[in-house]
């Protein structure tokens, strides 16, 4: 629980304040002097009187009653000094930017314990430790530099690590960001990422709190709570990006299916933030370029103008827009001929408008009217505009700035020449504006906002299915793979169309399944993992003695105990999988089945519960979508049918969460019907 004393002391103790500026405990004091903390200020330091010219306690004991404390001192002293100032000086909020904490020993997590039941106990709360502090409009509780110009209206900035956090913001500064709040998090000993973006949910005002919100996280303690509260803050009108860092794997993960080897914990998280509408970033430049996307109107589509009096950064631009799905439209016609004729002789207006280097701010008001007016293929702009150092351009950005308050179309600046004309950009920027310096990260950042969907319903509408028979097998089963039974008992329970199917254990009950089906037939080892891999998978088998002949063979295959026999169909072969994912729930993903899966692995992925809407927008991503929609004269597959088996397939690992890994591949689509020919289903209690 984030208390008011932490967003609005009225008065403040720097615990370890010193004059020593170069240490966090004078450098923490110096910065909330310099930003005009306008509450009281205190410094507690056992050997002075005074620390930069404030009185100095030489005890916690001897202060008054104070709001907030920010302590740098040794870890060992924080639980006593939190103690007594929670206890007695009726401290509610505290921030402890001291390391030796539980990051580096077990003495230092029986220290982190104990100031974490004092503040739960107290209903104080706790930001770190091992953090740089916390800053807003109020105060500047850092003992770091940059301090941003803290706006209310600025960005939300909530970081697991100090470092990085001071980095995005170097990053961020430059381009014209405002920072509203930055919070340090530190090992998040009571308060986390999530749990300041829920205060930041539960206190949202759409009159006075930032609509932007970054995130910088290395790990997800609390998925479903950073869902709710995102995809809540979004839906209000807010636009969020997060970096999450260690997504990759060091070594490989032993996986007994494709569902287990495709998804990871980055697989989840990839999952989590599309069905928040978080957009996931790179790095601290796509940070910073995203965030800076966000404070500009919304584009309301892919058509973009390029507007340039430089070549090579427009074809670099159109490289990386095209590159993501924008379209740069051709720009022609008598309305064109018009604008052509008031710039000057070698310019284009095709697309990227090239009014040269020669190009003046009249032009370029000339260039943008007709975007906004005459050209309706046009939904956005992008202006270049750098120097080559000969002339100024104040009148240039003046006009752009101008433009940009008038226009519908959202206007995006990009202005390179952040040396040559420094003094013109930061006149540009003291206007409230933002700079995209470089075009090919302003591309990318741009399409990565326009692409990410929009929130899923966090209570989605789902398939009807018979949870008591789902229970009924789960609840009387082992740990391990299913037997196919009761593989075929949850796939009918879930509504999931299935091939019919025989186990035969002698090879006149396989004959006699077969000739019941009718020929051809499939025939599948039961027992082995890897069914193909040791020609425990026989198709198109069209004749009794082939069927006896193909038994005695495959049932002498290791570990086989029975053979599987079925009708043989065809269509295209799709792959529907789950894996329950360590306190993220189940990640249900889908795409080509069969040998594709392996080799292509073009899958989408979605995190559970997961509506027939969500699922047709995650096979719509797939690389392999055309074929799925009929190359070449081929059949198509019904996408609702697909759909409808990928919603299902959630529905029953919501039904039944302990299964651990789930494969329906192959699954057969046609363009009346998608039916599952082979399902393993492991479970873990």
């Amino acid at each position: 629980m984030i208390t008011e004393q932490l967003i609005n002391p009225r008065s403040i103790v720097v615990v370890g304040g010193s004059d020593d500026v170069q240490k966090p405990g004078g450098k923490v004091l110096k910065n909330l002097k310099d930003h005009n903390f306008s509450g009281n200020l205190y410094v507690v330091n056992p050997k002075l009187d005074e620390v930069q010219g404030i009185k100095s306690y030489r005890d916690v004991a001897e202060l008054p009653q104070v709001d907030l404390a920010i302590l740098a001192i040794a870890a060992k002293f924080c639980p006593q000094t939190v103690d007594v100032l929670a206890r007695q000086k009726g401290t509610r909020a505290f921030i402890i930017l001291s390391a030796g904490f539980h990051e580096e020993s077990e003495e230092g997590a029986r220290l982190e314990e104990q100031i974490v039941n004092i503040v739960n106990e107290t209903g104080s709360c706790l930001i770190g430790p091992n953090c740089i502090g916390v800053m807003n409009s109020n105060y500047a509780g850092v003992f770091t530099t940059p301090i941003p110009k803290l706006n209310p209206k600025g960005v939300d900035f909530i970081s697991g690590s100090g470092a990085t956090a001071v980095f995005i913001m170097e990053a961020s500064m430059p381009k014209g960001l405002e920072f509203s709040s930055v919070y340090s998090v530190g090992n998040s000993a009571q308060l986390g990422v999530e749990d300041i973006l829920e205060y930041l949910d539960n206190s949202y005002d759409p009159k006075t709190s930032s609509h932007i919100k970054l995130l910088y996280v290395e790990s997800i303690n609390k998925p479903q709570k950073l869902l709710k509260h995102a995809s809540s803050l979004i839906r209000k009108g807010c636009k969020i990006a997060a970096i999450k860092s260690g997504g990759s794997e060091a070594g490989s993960r032993a996986a007994s299916s494709h569902t287990g080897a495709l998804a990871s914990s980055d697989v989840a998280v990839d999952a989590l933030f599309r069905k928040a509408g978080i957009v996931r970033c790179n790095g601290r430049e796509e940070l910073s370029t995203v965030a800076s996307v966000f404070t500009l109107p919304e584009p309301t589509g892919n058509r973009m103008a390029i507007i340039t009096h430089a070549g090579g950064p427009a074809v670099m631009l159109t490289d990386a827009l095209s590159n993501n799905k924008f379209e740069i439209p051709h720009i022609d016609g008598p309305k064109a001929k018009a604008l052509l004729e008031k710039l000057f002789p070698g310019s284009s207006v095709a697309n990227p408008i090239d009014f040269l280097a020669t190009g003046t701010a009249e032009q370029l008001g000339y260039i943008i009217d007709a975007c906004e007016n005459d050209f309706d293929n046009v939904d956005a702009m992008a202006v270049i505009f750098g120097s080559p150092g000969l002339f100024p351009v104040f009148d240039v950005y003046d006009l752009l700035d101008r433009k940009m308050k008038e226009c519908k179309k959202p206007i995006y600046p990009i202005l390179p020449s952040i040396i040559n004309v420094k003094e013109e950009i930061a006149h540009f920027l003291s206007k409230g504006r933002v700079n995209f310096p470089d075009e090919v990260v302003f591309g990318n950042a741009l399409a990565k906002v326009f692409y990410t969907p929009k929130p899923q319903p966090l209570t989605p509408v789902m398939p009807q299915i018979d949870r008591g028979a789902i229970r009924k097998v789960i609840d009387s089963s082992p740990n391990g793979y299913l037997a196919p039974a009761d593989v075929q008992k949850l796939l009918d329970a879930a509504g999931i169309v299935r091939a019919t199917e025989a186990l035969a254990t002698t090879s006149a009950d396989a004959v006699s399944a077969a000739i019941s089906m009718g020929f051809p037939v499939v025939m599948k080892v039961v027992g082995p993992v890897h069914k193909s891999d040791v020609g425990g998978v026989v198709l198109n088998v069209k004749n009794a003695e082939g069927v006896a002949a193909e038994f005695e063979r495959m049932i002498k295959i290791k570990d086989t105990t029975a053979i599987l026999i079925q009708p043989m169909l065809s269509g295209v072969e799709l792959f529907v999988g789950a894996k329950r994912e360590d306190k993220f729930g189940h990640i249900v993903l889908c795409g080509l089945g069969g040998i594709f899966i392996e080799v292509l692995k073009d899958v989408s992925e979605g995190l559970a519960p997961i509506s027939n809407a969500e699922a047709l927008s995650m096979i719509k991503r797939l690389k392999s979508y055309k074929i799925l929609q009929g190359v070449r004269g081929q059949e198509p597959v019904n996408e609702q049918l697909f759909a409808e088996m990928v919603s299902r397939v959630s529905a029953l690992v919501e039904a039944a969460p302990e299964i651990f890994e789930m494969d329906l591949n192959p699954l057969l689509g046609r363009k009346d019907r998608v039916v599952a020919v082979d399902a393993r289903i492991r479970i873990e209690k």
